[in-house]
């Protein structure tokens, strides 16, 4: 397929790299020019603009930091994009920005999706993102081939927006899970335990999780270099804030939660890996 990509962060440049190496054409636009060089050289055609990712593609994907942006670059795919379009919003966003997307784009004959996923750099770069995805059925099946080179937990969740709501579900079981390994190694460390040796012991037993399995190791040795920022789990719990907010229920967990990140945020750890969630469980036992 022919595939315009907008937004090559992160997150971004990798599944645009996946979307090459399984035999796709992929062009790409973000505000860094850098980024832009890296997909050229890696085979892809980097362009200047939105307008021009979008003229000609099969299929367009937007991978963006927030609703805003996506209510600003959204218009211009749906305007420009070529007849019976499949848009793909990737990014974290609200979903009822989500449900406005795709209203928009089915009076025009656009097919637009909502597809957010799991799993981080780590998993962008090996192709075994989780991907959650709301809109109509047979969209969905005509974009599998694309999400086949980026995921490998790929399911069709419900109708537009549905893809954003699973996402804020999956943000504040992260931010949890995060916070309670947090507490798990300041307490073992403060009794004298080994917290390498206890993490592994976790690890394999019913408290073992991928958080656990990837991140142990560097969050016993206070090394936070971002796969997924707090400043985005700030914005991330927001949304699962809102969501409930909205749905009529009652998470109180998931508030605490979000003051963690919040905190962590506040303390000048917006640009470090959530999990540096563990910095302000240390800071709050001195």
């Amino acid at each position: 397929m022919n595939i315009g990509f907008v937004g090559l962060g992160i997150m971004g440049s990798p599944m645009a790299a996946n979307l090459l190496k399984a035999g796709h054409s992929v062009t790409g636009f973000d505000v860094s020019a850098e980024r832009v060089e890296q997909l050229s050289g890696l085979g892809g055609k980097g362009v200047t603009g939105v307008v021009d990712a979008v003229a000609g593609a099969d299929v367009v994907i937007t991978m963006l930091p927030d609703s805003p942006q996506v209510e600003q670059v959204a218009p211009l795919v749906i305007e420009y994009g070529k007849p019976n379009l499949l848009y793909i919003d990737m990014s974290t966003i609200r979903p009822e920005t989500s449900r406005w997307v795709a209203r928009e784009a089915a009076a025009v004959g656009v097919r637009a999706l909502d597809a957010p996923v799991s799993g981080g750099e780590r998993g962008a770069i090996d192709g075994t993102l989780s991907i959650m995805v709301g809109g109509e059925a047979e969209a969905f099946e005509a974009a599998v081939p694309v999400f086949d080179a980026l995921g490998r937990t790929v399911v069709h969740v419900g109708p537009a927006g549905a893809g954003q709501t699973v996402k804020a579900a999956n943000q504040l079981v992260v931010g949890g899970i995060y916070g309670l390994v947090a507490e798990a190694i300041v307490l073992l460390e403060a009794s004298g335990v080994d917290a390498v040796a206890g993490l592994d012991v976790l690890a394999g037993g019913l408290a073992g999780s991928r958080i656990l399995e990837l991140k142990r190791h560097t969050m016993v040795k206070r090394e936070f270099t971002p796969g997924f920022r707090i400043d985005l789990h700030h914005k991330d719990m927001g949304i699962a804030v809102a969501a409930a907010r909205e749905a009529g229920v009652s998470l109180p967990l998931t508030g605490q939660v979000a003051q963690l990140v919040a905190a962590a945020r506040a303390q000048g750890h917006g640009s470090l890996d959530h999990s540096a969630l563990l910095k302000v469980i240390e800071r709050l036992n001195g």
